[in-house]
């Protein structure tokens, strides 16, 4: 069972997607109550005791219409007042087996979204209050091979002349990758990834006038062992912990933040957001068994991996459901194929798209943007602060 608070701007979006009638979802959105809370995969044996409690708490219910939906489950979104839903999911927690798990999932939804206020990242001596700006993650390939920027920082001595700049440009974490994860690129051994990453992390690190947080950019746990030991503050993980959940220990180990990625190798869902959303818990679920603290996950939806150029364009209009998990933000879709396939346009032209991007995902909720085009993109995240976040 899953249950997720919903900005208000996608509730009518959701109960389109229930089945409702236009005149059905008028009556829903426009009467008194504040918050909405999507609920997924409920068994139909609970719906008639969730209906009555939901009734009896002051809040209301509306099921899924949809007939193709799996008969033994139901999906539908709660309406009503924050007293209401204390109410509700405590009347659940008092009843054992399938109802006290959806009480549960109503709490930590709950918990989730309030948490969403109030935090900050630490990496390292750096400690950054999330939520008052958007934190730039600058890109440094240090790859042959990448799509964007492949053989431009594959040399020592650019690839430390690129990590200055993008500093001086504005970028708050350097994330430093060794190995391309384009569609269609071929893997590397751990000691090649370790050969290119190495000699960079140990420069940047001994030089005194970088100050500036690292960021590995690796699925394989013993890069991961090698880049922490050397002091780098942060762990990104295009797989989510779940090509090497070994990297998950070493994470753990260390006690750095994490970004989890959502990725799979089919674009084959059955419903796209709640699809990635259960993947992301999962990712989430294996960190947590490694025994990464809460306030150290990031999660990152993963555009351009695992989806189709509708898909991509869908997770970014629901990435306020990503942000409703109640863990920081991170959003990467720097001169991505999503907009190069949009505007027709190739990778070293895509600076515009990847603002329009930018500026919608933080008027979304994301905390951390990651590009490769610092000088610009930092412009666009400061103005689009000064709107969003006053």
């Amino acid at each position: 069972m899953q249950a997720v608070v919903l900005k208000n701007i996608f509730v009518n979006d959701e109960l389109n997607k229930l089945g409702l009638s236009n005149i059905e979802i008028k009556t829903f959105i426009n009467s008194s109550f504040t918050l909405f809370l999507m609920l997924r995969n409920i068994p139909i044996s609970l719906v008639p005791l969730l209906k009555n409690e939901a009734y009896n708490a002051g809040a209301t219910l509306v099921l899924s219409h949809n007939k193709k939906q799996d008969r033994s489950i139901s999906e539908g979104i709660v309406a009503g007042s924050k007293d209401a839903f204390d109410i509700l999911y405590k009347k659940l927690l008092l009843k054992p087996g399938d109802s006290e798990q959806l009480g549960e999932a109503i709490n930590k939804a709950f918990a989730n979204y309030l948490k969403n206020n109030n935090r900050e990242l630490v990496l390292g001596s750096h400690r950054f209050e999330l939520g008052k700006k958007t934190l730039i993650m600058g890109i440094l390939n240090v790859t042959p091979d990448s799509f964007s920027d492949g053989g431009r920082h594959d040399q020592l001595e650019s690839a430390l002349a690129q990590a200055f700049r993008m500093v001086e440009e504005g970028a708050d974490i350097i994330d430093i990758g060794g190995e391309s994860t384009r569609p269609g690129s071929e893997s590397i051994t751990v000691e090649q990834e370790i050969k290119r990453v190495m000699p960079v992390i140990e420069a940047l690190k001994k030089d005194t006038s970088f100050k500036m947080p690292l960021s590995i950019d690796t699925y394989k746990a013993a890069v991961a062992e090698q880049a922490l030991g050397a002091g780098v503050e942060m762990l990104n993980d295009v797989w989510g912990f779940k090509k090497s959940k070994a990297i998950s220990k070493v994470a753990a180990h260390y006690d750095v933040p994490v970004c989890l990625m959502h990725n799979r190798d089919n674009t084959d869902y059955d419903d796209l957001i709640p699809d990635i959303l259960y993947e992301l818990e999962e990712s989430i679920n294996i960190a947590y068994r490694a025994g990464v603290k809460d306030n150290q996950v990031i999660i990152d939806p993963g555009i351009g991996f695992g989806k189709d150029l509708d898909q991509n364009l869908e997770v970014m209009k629901h990435l306020s459901s990503f942000c409703n998990l109640g863990f920081p933000l991170l959003l990467g879709t720097s001169r991505k194929s999503m907009i190069g396939k949009t505007l027709d346009l190739p990778v070293d032209e895509r600076v515009e798209g990847t603002a329009a991007t930018v500026a919608y995902g933080i008027a979304s909720g994301a905390d951390i943007v990651r590009v490769h085009d610092v000088k610009e993109i930092s412009r666009v995240v400061k103005m689009t602060d000064a709107m969003v976040r006053r």
